[in-house]
Parts: structure tokens; C-alpha cells; sequence
């Protein structure tokens, strides 16, 4: 059985553990092992904003942590708290998009829907919160995904990394 519920502060070591095996399983065909090593805890990583704000989430099978991704009413587009250099404004929900972030699924749940139950969920929480549109920095490896969930790409970005070539990520957004 799988359930949905909000992250709390005693689940970042499990998470921390997840992405890692997410993004260096998941990932390896699209970023290299220097690229995927300098971006853990940098890009992919925890931002405990979005634990603090109650929209962040986990998809539980049985007792396991199987998958992650949140939702954020602030305006940071993605990467972890060691990323963040600027304080983390509100968003307005009659002229902003609100984010989606921070998406991962342990290897063994991939491909299995606990990302887009997750997706859906963290849209419909967002419009109730009145937000009418939806942006994202995706991974090489989650564009196909977001794809299908109606977003689509508005520019791609690199993002420079200690000790590896550059990160590819995706800015995304769904009206």
C-alpha cells in the first residue's frame, strides 16, 4: 500500500540516503560520476524550507520510504540548501508560478507511479493555495516525466559545479 504524506525533520536522513541512490542510479546516463558526486547536497539535495513549510513529501510503500518531491510557494527554482545565496521570497499566486521541486524515487520503486501520484498531489495543494501555473528545473533524466505531465521546456541552464563539467537542468513550466 502507498501513502502520501508530508516530510517531516526526522526523515532527512532517510532522504539525504534516497537521493543519493536515486541520483547515482538514476541519473547515470545522463550525468557523469563527477557531475553526479559534486552535485549531491548541492543541487540534489534536502532544502529544508520546503520540510519547514509542510509541502514537501514522501511516498511511503509499507513502512519504506520509496519517493520525494514537494511543492513551494517561495521562489527558489531548485538545489539544496548549501545552493541557496539569497534569501527565499514568497511567490505571488495571482502573477507567479509556484515551484515544483526536488523529485526523487528510490531505484527500486522506479517507473511504478509514486512520481506522479506525488506530482499531482503537490499541484492540487498548490491550487488550493491559488496558484495557477507551475515551474521547475528538471534533470536530463526527468524531463521525459514532466513531459508527460503537461510541462514544457522554457530554456536550459547550466549550472556550474566544484570539480565537474557544468549541470544540465531543464526550466520547465505548466500553465
Amino acid at each position: 500500500m502507498v501513502s502520501i504524506r508530508p516530510a517531516l525533520a526526522s526523515d532527512i536522513p532517510a532522504l539525504r540516503r534516497l537521493i543519493s541512490r536515486s541520483v547515482e542510479q538514476l541519473q547515470a546516463t545522463d550525468y557523469d560520476a563527477a557531475q553526479r558526486r559534486a552535485a549531491l547536497g548541492t543541487i540534489f539535495g534536502i532544502d529544508s524550507q520546503l520540510i519547514q513549510d509542510q509541502t514537501y513529501y514522501v511516498a511511503e510503500v509499507g513502512a519504506e520510504l520509496a519517493a520525494c518531491g514537494g511543492w513551494s510557494y517561495r521562489s527558489t527554482l531548485f538545489g539544496a540548501d548549501a545552493h541557496k545565496t539569497q534569501p527565499d521570497s514568497k511567490l505571488q499566486p495571482a502573477t507567479d508560478a509556484a515551484r515544483i521541486r526536488a523529485f526523487f524515487v528510490a531505484p527500486a520503486f522506479a517507473r511504478q507511479g509514486l512520481g506522479s501520484r506525488i506530482i499531482h498531489h503537490c499541484e492540487d495543494q498548490a491550487k488550493l493555495q491559488g496558484f495557477r501555473a507551475f515551474e521547475l528545473g528538471s534533470t536530463l533524466s526527468g524531463e521525459r516525466f514532466y513531459l508527460r505531465h503537461g510541462y514544457r521546456e522554457i530554456e536550459r541552464v547550466w549550472v556550474p559545479l566544484a570539480k565537474a563539467d557544468p549541470l544540465a537542468i531543464i526550466r520547465m513550466r505548466k500553465p
